[in-house]
């Protein structure tokens, strides 16, 4: 218990799916957590359910105004910024055939351009603070091995997989102690992905009881996150850990 007590967190998409079971257990094991999406109704609510060691922020992630909006809010009710979890992303499908530049490039602005400044903000904000901080970027398997009907999201979990370890290099080398890492699930069970596969049947999938599942809970992954916004994994900085179930080992 109390793995985080006294961090601070802001995680990005924190009105649903995984970066709402992020925010939740963050703040379980103690920690006071900056819930950001562009969902208030959902993010407002999920902080009125925390209490008050939440705050929710209105933030698309592609702004960089709304990322100083973000940042200033965290430092105005708790003081600083010890933990970023960048969450937030979208799905569209389509192959190399399929996609069109509009979609790459509304792909690429969420998916890219809003975790490279959630970096930069990110290492802004925690390069003072004396032990440091913990970046966490939600990749994809799709940035490693590649799904043929996910193009744009293939791409921006490559580039933000990419930046990942510029940020935990450039970080260590300035001594800022402010670790940096990406997380690689496959299949996870949020509503984003039960948009994409209206069909599918969970109890069918044999999430968390089959051996030979690939999709896995919210929960799942942020156990993780904890553990990486924890001093528990003090030593772990440019990693890439899948979620996966051994799926991309076995073949996608």
């Amino acid at each position: 218990m109390n793995q985080v007590k006294g961090k601070v967190a802001l995680v990005t998409g924190a009105a649903s799916g995984v970066g709402r079971a992020d925010a939740l257990l963050l703040a379980a094991q103690g920690a006071r957590v900056v819930l950001s999406d562009v969902n208030e109704e959902a993010g407002q609510a999920l902080a009125r359910e925390i209490g008050d060691t939440a705050l929710f922020v209105r933030h698309d992630i592609a702004s960089e105004e709304d990322w100083a909006r973000a940042m200033a809010a965290a430092h105005d009710r708790f003081g600083r910024l010890d933990v970023l979890v960048n969450n937030a992303a979208i799905c569209p499908p389509g192959s190399i055939e399929q996609t069109s530049l509009d979609t790459w490039r509304q792909v690429m602005r969420v998916n890219a351009d809003g975790y490279y400044l959630g970096c930069k903000f990110g290492v802004q904000a925690m390069k003072g603070n004396p032990a440091g901080g913990s970046i966490v970027v939600m990749s994809s398997v799709a940035a490693l091995g590649g799904l043929p009907m996910m193009c744009a999201y293939s791409g921006a979990k490559g580039a933000v997989t990419a930046l990942a370890r510029s940020v935990a290099v450039h970080c260590k080398r300035n001594g800022y102690r402010i670790r940096c890492n990406s997380i690689h699930p496959d299949g996870i069970w949020t509503p984003m992905t039960q948009a994409l596969v209206p069909n599918l049947d969970p109890v069918a999938l044999g999430i968390g009881t089959d051996p030979m599942a690939r999709m896995c809970q919210p929960e799942d992954v942020a156990n993780l996150v904890l553990f990486l916004a924890s001093d528990a994994s003090r030593f772990i900085n440019g990693a890439e850990l899948r979620v996966d179930n051994a799926q991309l080992i076995s073949g996608l």
